[in-house]
């Protein structure tokens, strides 16, 4: 964890610290080695939060984008549960930053018990994983009148299969060079709509200081509604096809042919 409470304040990790984890209130051990970077650890290697991950230098770069108390808040159920959200906004959004592998089960979890959450998942932890999702834009077709959606299919890169289910926003970071990419599940089954999303842009609208004012969940709606206009159009087509309409001249004119009967 980056921070700890020390003398009830929260607080970095620094060598010959000592301090409580905010979330259960044991004491906490501050790591401060050569190799990785500097956290705060439970005293006995405990594990208050079992949705919490060892975190990597990009998790400490995308929390550091963003103001100190937003970094690991507590966050608290009706029911009493509570867990150590990576980031949460001023207008209650949950960002978790995601690297490791995640189980489906653990996911659909966090899913439920964020009532408003958005995943930035790593797409440099394995290497053909960027090669497969830019082979599939490449070959998909833009949406509608937008050139910046496209359509895809989920089966055609295995981390957007990994990810095609959540009903949460989810975006792809391949670094700074390839850029953070925003996937949202289509209605129909195994598809999935695909639009660039610069880093900058996506710290820019969490930050923003418009009042009364959530401009993400505007955009959230937004695209929401172009995905469910293309998903009734591509739905229309395919009727269409099932059951074509009769031609302009009617049907064909019956034969005057009468039978023996």
């Amino acid at each position: 964890m980056k921070f700890a409470l020390v003398n009830r304040q929260r607080q970095e990790a620094q060598p010959n610290l000592s301090g409580n984890c905010q979330t259960c209130d044991h004491p906490m051990v501050a790591k401060c080695g050569e190799v990785r970077i500097w956290h705060w650890a439970h005293l006995g290697g405990r594990h208050c939060d079992p949705w919490w991950e060892n975190e990597t230098q990009w998790h400490r770069a995308w929390k550091g984008r963003f103001p100190v108390d937003w970094q690991e808040v507590v966050h608290r159920a009706e029911t009493g549960e509570k867990h150590i959200s990576d980031v949460k906004t001023d207008r209650g959004w949950v960002i978790e930053f995601q690297h490791s592998y995640l189980k489906p089960e653990e996911r659909r979890s966090r899913d439920a018990f964020y009532p408003k959450l958005i995943w930035v998942v790593d797409g440099t932890r394995r290497k053909r994983d960027a090669e497969k999702f830019f082979a599939a834009w490449h070959e998909s077709s833009p949406v509608a009148n937008s050139s910046f959606v496209r359509r895809l299919r989920a089966d055609e890169c295995a981390l957007v299969h990994e990810w095609a289910d959540s009903h949460a926003p989810i975006f792809l970071d391949f670094g700074d060079v390839q850029g953070l990419w925003w996937v949202t599940p289509g209605r129909s089954a195994g598809s999935v709509y695909v639009a660039p999303f610069p880093h900058a842009d996506f710290v820019k609208i969490h930050r923003s200081d418009v009042t009364q004012k959530d401009l993400f969940d505007e955009l959230v709606k937004k695209l929401s509604e172009l995905v469910a206009a293309q998903e009734a159009l591509r739905q229309s087509q395919a009727m269409n096809r099932a059951f074509p309409q009769p031609t302009s001249g009617g049907l064909p004119p019956r034969s005057r042919r009468r039978g023996r009967f």
